[in-house]
């Protein structure tokens, strides 16, 4: 079965980031998490070029699973509690990446960094014309993004991998909404429930100095 026919499609992905905030405007982590699976699912569905990342998101997923199922779960329950705990408690690593390699704090940036670039690629082909080149659009978000926290042999690899990428058309219909012209409505939608829980999520993690966490 194809995800069309599972019923799948991007909008309920971005939808369902909505939920992730409460009305304090705390990050829950728990739909956090799943709405991540939702995009995973969408960036597997167009091959493997997505691969270099969804592999390093499932990772990180896995990682913040455990911990909001494990013995401190308590504290895991939203960004906010989160932050306040692994800070207070002292299990972040704000010199080098040594004593606590899979904080949740550490590990959250990571998909929170992965968000900006998706959410800027997504928003460049709801705003670009009908023969923009992905390629571009999605290297110049690599390039606004992930690209500052990859060594150069990985910054290269990717933006050679992008050029291989399918037409804007393809990711449009990809998205299982309708036609491109309806795919680009939904992204105008839609995309601000994202931008607004990265937005949230950024001020917390520069209120903390948290944002450039080895």
């Amino acid at each position: 079965m194809d995800d069309s026919e599972s019923g799948f499609n991007l909008k309920t992905v971005l939808v369902s980031f909505k939920q992730c905030l409460n009305e304090e405007e705390e990050v829950l982590l728990d739909p956090y998490l799943a709405s991540w699976k939702g995009l995973v699912r969408f960036l597997n569905s167009l091959g493997a070029i997505f691969l270099f990342i969804s592999k390093d998101v499932v990772s990180k997923l896995q990682i913040m699973e455990r911990l909001s199922s494990g013995p401190q779960r308590e504290h895991y329950h939203s960004l906010q509690s989160m932050v306040a705990y692994e800070v207070g408690s002292k299990q972040v690593d704000l010199e080098r990446r040594s004593r606590h390699p899979d904080s949740g704090c550490r590990t959250v940036l990571r998909l929170h960094r992965a968000l900006r670039w998706l959410q800027l690629f997504l928003e460049g082909l709801r705003t670009s014309p009908e023969d923009a080149r992905t390629s571009v659009l999605c290297t110049d978000s690599y390039n606004a993004s992930l690209a500052a926290y990859h060594p150069w042999i990985v910054r290269r690899a990717v933006t050679v991998a992008f050029c291989a990428l399918p037409t804007r058309k393809v990711f449009l219909e990809a998205m299982n909404v309708g036609s491109p012209e309806q795919a680009v409505e939904m992204l105008g939608e839609a995309l601000p429930f994202i931008e607004r829980v990265y937005d949230v999520s950024q001020k917390l993690y520069a209120e903390h100095a948290l944002l450039d966490l080895p």
